[in-house]
């Protein structure tokens, strides 16, 4: 029954969209907080980098899962 069992390249896709849009609000979380100089265990950070993982974070949340999804686009 097994034997024809194929991987479904769909599946592994929309894992890998989940994954960069859960790290880019994870990165631009970071870089909030960072920013905002408020949490104690990230005061030596400088602010700058702050701004920049949000930058960053907020790029892969909404730019790179439409850009992977039209890469990954079956061709008509």
């Amino acid at each position: 029954m097994s034997e024809g069992r194929q991987t479904d390249p769909a599946r592994g896709r929309f894992a890998v969209l989940q994954l960069v849009r859960l790290s880019g609000a994870l990165l631009a979380l970071l870089g909030a907080m960072i920013a905002g100089g408020k949490v104690g265990w990230l005061a030596g950070v400088p602010e700058g980098a702050g701004y920049a993982l949000l930058a960053v974070g907020l790029a892969d949340f909404f730019a790179l899962p439409p850009l992977l999804a039209r890469r990954w686009k079956s061709p008509d």
